[in-house]
């Protein structure tokens, strides 16, 4: 086997190999669109969607603050030594 009849090869395999790569995103953007239009007309998915961001905004924010706060303690603590 030559040097060029080896280089083909390599060529047509990295080609197929890319294909199949760029054919199964293709296939997976498609099934993630259909998924959040199915989701997206069902009840259940719009209820989530209305009750879960006022309580999760206050729960979030609450979190954070404690965050912020444990991070400034530690570094009072830190300047102190």
């Amino acid at each position: 086997m030559t040097i060029s009849e080896m280089l083909g090869q390599s060529l047509i395999l990295t080609l197929l190999g890319m294909a199949v790569v760029f054919t199964f995103l293709i296939i997976l953007i498609f099934c993630i669109t259909i998924m959040s239009k199915i989701i997206g007309k069902t009840k259940a998915g719009k209820e989530d969607i209305t009750t879960g961001t006022s309580t999760g905004a206050s729960a979030s924010a609450t979190q954070n603050n404690a965050i912020i706060a444990a991070i400034a303690a530690a570094v009072r603590e830190k300047q102190n030594s």
